[in-house]
């Protein structure tokens, strides 16, 4: 779910103008899951524009703190989420843990790095929500630390159904600065894409890991 609707479009239009959001439905992209897209997201990029990740930072501590109240703590999932993660907890004047994708090798052999009390609330920031898999792991690895997870909080999702059904049944409400579906629409409202690569767009979604496969 977004945050809300004007919101979403302006962190869509920013995402597109830094080609942090690449569309190229005539030259799909393969995903590190075999998956054919014809959709690439990197929300990496907006760290090197420091206005928009000033408005990304805003934007996440405003309506986090509407939509969850002040939490204790907030939790970056790595890598993709520790900058914006922090810039979030900075400008709430908030402590800062991040979660690994599995516990170190060696020395305390953390998962979550940081300082972390039992009972704590915690919201956690993220930079894209695909199937929510990673980003559900970092949920967990942060309950059995005894932490109280508030919600989740990402920059886009690509709206998939599986990902609403994994947030519902790990009991997790996640909110988004930007979604799929708005970003569909601005990108055809501002002329990034046609109407016919919408179509083409809107197919993928329906069904992305059989999708561009004969």
């Amino acid at each position: 779910m977004i945050f809300n609707k004007d919101t979403a479009e302006k962190t869509a239009e920013l995402l597109l103008q830094i080609n942090a959001i690449k569309l190229n439905p005539e030259n799909p992209f393969t995903w590190a899951s075999g998956w054919k897209s014809p959709i690439y997201c990197d929300n990496r990029l907006i760290l090197s524009f420091p206005s928009i990740r000033n408005y990304v930072r805003d934007e996440f501590a405003k309506n986090i703190e509407k939509q969850f109240g002040k939490p204790d703590v907030i939790a970056g999932v790595a890598t993709g989420a520790i900058g914006v993660g922090i810039l979030v907890a900075e400008s709430l004047g908030l402590p800062f843990v991040y979660v690994r994708p599995e516990p170190k090798k060696h020395g305390r052999q953390n998962q979550v790095e940081g300082f972390l009390q039992k009972g704590q609330n915690v919201v956690v920031v993220e930079d894209l929500i695909s199937t929510g898999k990673s980003s559900l792991m970092a949920v967990e690895a942060l309950r059995s630390e005894g932490a109280n997870i508030k919600g989740m909080a990402a920059i886009f999702t690509y709206g998939f159904g599986v990902a609403e059904e994994n947030f519902k049944e790990a009991n997790i409400d996640l909110f988004t600065l930007s979604n799929y579906e708005n970003l569909l629409s601005l990108a055809v409202q501002k002329q990034y894409i046609t109407e016919d690569q919408q179509s083409t767009l809107l197919e993928w979604s329906e069904s992305p890991s059989t999708w561009g496969q004969e």
